[in-house]
């Protein structure tokens, strides 16, 4: 017996725009990588369960979505990761990110997960203008 998702890759991103930065809500991780793989997207997936501080942040979205080593480790750093060398090597077939249990600590606050979720809505603005489907998908800890 074939499960919906076979049937229709698309299917839990029903509703879903091509571009854009929501919480995950009723999505679930495993729905989204088979998704990815049906659809043939990246999948790109961070679980920052661990993270306190920026630093944290940025260092395990490096390891995790295996960034090179040259990477920065600023805002800067991973909008560019996330846009221009993509975009240079070739052809993209569409993007699923999943930013799991960003951390809500002192030291990575309110307006520090706004800028990191403002840098996933630049690289959403980004790929849209190149008819790209970017999505990305993200809960707090």
């Amino acid at each position: 017996m074939d499960t919906p998702l076979r049937k229709d890759p698309d299917s839990p991103l029903r509703g879903t725009r091509a571009n854009i930065v929501q919480s995950i809500r009723a999505h679930r991780v495993p729905d989204l990588q088979s998704a990815a793989a049906a659809l043939g997207h990246h999948f790109l997936y961070a679980n920052l369960a661990h993270a306190q501080t920026k630093q944290d942040v940025l260092d395990l979205i490096a390891q995790q979505f295996t960034f090179p080593a040259h990477f920065g480790k600023n805002f800067d750093a991973l909008s560019d990761c996330l846009t221009d060398p993509l975009h240079k090597s070739g052809p993209q077939p569409g993007f699923i990110v999943v930013l799991e249990q960003i951390p809500t600590t002192v030291k990575f606050d309110k307006e520090a997960r706004e800028q990191l979720l403002d840098v996933f809505r630049d690289a959403a603005d980004f790929w849209s203008d190149r008819k790209i489907p970017f999505r990305c998908f993200y809960s707090f800890l």
